[in-house]
Protein backbone atom coordinates (compact mmCIF):
# COMPACT_ATOMS: atom_id res chain seq x y z
CA UNK A 1 0.00 0.00 0.00
CA UNK A 2 0.93 3.38 -1.04
CA UNK A 3 -0.08 6.73 0.69
CA UNK A 4 -0.17 9.92 -1.47
CA UNK A 5 -1.63 13.37 0.35
CA UNK A 6 -4.64 12.91 -1.59
CA UNK A 7 -5.26 8.53 -1.53
CA UNK A 8 -4.03 5.74 -0.84
CA UNK A 9 -2.57 3.13 -3.89
CA UNK A 10 -2.95 -0.61 -3.29
CA UNK A 11 -1.32 -2.78 -6.32
CA UNK A 12 -2.12 -6.68 -6.53
CA UNK A 13 0.08 -8.74 -9.49
CA UNK A 14 -2.97 -11.06 -10.68
CA UNK A 15 -1.37 -12.60 -13.58
CA UNK A 16 -4.40 -14.33 -15.89
CA UNK A 17 -7.02 -12.86 -14.75
CA UNK A 18 -10.44 -11.44 -15.96
CA UNK A 19 -11.83 -8.80 -14.64
CA UNK A 20 -14.80 -10.47 -13.63
CA UNK A 21 -13.13 -13.13 -11.63
CA UNK A 22 -12.22 -10.12 -9.05
CA UNK A 23 -14.26 -8.68 -6.19
CA UNK A 24 -13.03 -5.07 -4.68
CA UNK A 25 -14.93 -3.79 -1.60
CA UNK A 26 -13.97 -0.68 0.12
CA UNK A 27 -16.02 0.75 3.57
CA UNK A 28 -15.06 3.27 6.14
CA UNK A 29 -11.59 1.57 6.66
CA UNK A 30 -11.39 -1.55 4.78
CA UNK A 31 -10.30 -3.10 1.66
CA UNK A 32 -11.27 -6.06 0.30
CA UNK A 33 -9.80 -8.44 -2.79
CA UNK A 34 -11.42 -11.40 -3.21
CA UNK A 35 -11.17 -13.60 -6.47
CA UNK A 36 -10.77 -17.07 -7.91
CA UNK A 37 -7.96 -18.42 -9.93
CA UNK A 38 -9.51 -20.93 -11.95
CA UNK A 39 -7.23 -23.85 -13.98
CA UNK A 40 -6.88 -23.33 -17.47
CA UNK A 41 -8.34 -26.66 -19.44
CA UNK A 42 -5.51 -28.38 -21.22
CA UNK A 43 -5.04 -31.61 -22.95
CA UNK A 44 -2.66 -34.62 -22.05
CA UNK A 45 -1.30 -35.61 -18.99
CA UNK A 46 -0.41 -32.59 -16.60
CA UNK A 47 3.42 -33.39 -15.41
CA UNK A 48 4.17 -30.48 -13.28
CA UNK A 49 2.30 -27.04 -12.81
CA UNK A 50 3.96 -23.88 -10.87
CA UNK A 51 0.87 -21.87 -11.37
CA UNK A 52 -1.76 -21.49 -8.05
CA UNK A 53 -5.26 -22.06 -8.42
CA UNK A 54 -7.97 -21.19 -6.27
CA UNK A 55 -9.56 -18.62 -4.20
CA UNK A 56 -7.52 -15.90 -1.99
CA UNK A 57 -8.44 -13.48 -0.63
CA UNK A 58 -6.63 -10.06 0.84
CA UNK A 59 -7.31 -7.32 3.17
CA UNK A 60 -5.96 -4.24 4.41
CA UNK A 61 -7.25 -2.26 7.23
CA UNK A 62 -6.93 1.27 6.03
CA UNK A 63 -5.15 4.06 8.06
CA UNK A 64 -8.17 7.03 7.84
CA UNK A 65 -11.40 7.73 6.74
CA UNK A 66 -11.82 7.22 2.97
CA UNK A 67 -14.38 8.71 -0.08
CA UNK A 68 -15.72 4.59 -0.73
CA UNK A 69 -18.12 6.09 -3.31
CA UNK A 70 -14.62 7.68 -5.07
CA UNK A 71 -12.92 4.61 -5.18
CA UNK A 72 -11.25 3.07 -8.71
CA UNK A 73 -9.86 0.16 -9.62
CA UNK A 74 -8.24 -0.67 -12.77
CA UNK A 75 -6.61 -4.08 -13.94
CA UNK A 76 -3.86 -3.50 -16.70
CA UNK A 77 -1.08 -5.95 -17.89
CA UNK A 78 -1.43 -8.25 -14.85
CA UNK A 79 -1.57 -5.74 -12.20
CA UNK A 80 -4.96 -4.69 -10.30
CA UNK A 81 -4.33 -0.71 -9.03
CA UNK A 82 -7.29 0.36 -6.29
CA UNK A 83 -6.92 4.33 -6.21
CA UNK A 84 -8.67 5.27 -2.18
CA UNK A 85 -9.13 8.81 -2.15
CA UNK A 86 -8.82 10.40 1.26
CA UNK A 87 -11.65 11.88 3.37
CA UNK A 88 -11.44 15.82 3.21
CA UNK A 89 -10.64 15.22 6.99
CA UNK A 90 -7.92 12.94 6.22
CA UNK A 91 -5.68 15.17 3.85
CA UNK A 92 -2.87 17.26 5.70
CA UNK A 93 -3.81 20.93 5.99
CA UNK A 94 -1.21 23.84 5.84
CA UNK A 95 -1.70 25.83 9.40
CA UNK A 96 -0.53 29.99 8.55
CA UNK A 97 0.79 30.70 11.92
CA UNK A 98 -0.88 34.50 13.01
CA UNK A 99 0.82 37.26 14.91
Amino acid sequence: MRETDEAYEVQCELPGLKREDIDVEVSERDLHITGDLKEREREGILRRTTRRTGRFDYRALLPADVKAEDVHANLSDGILTVTIPKAQSAKPRHIEIEG
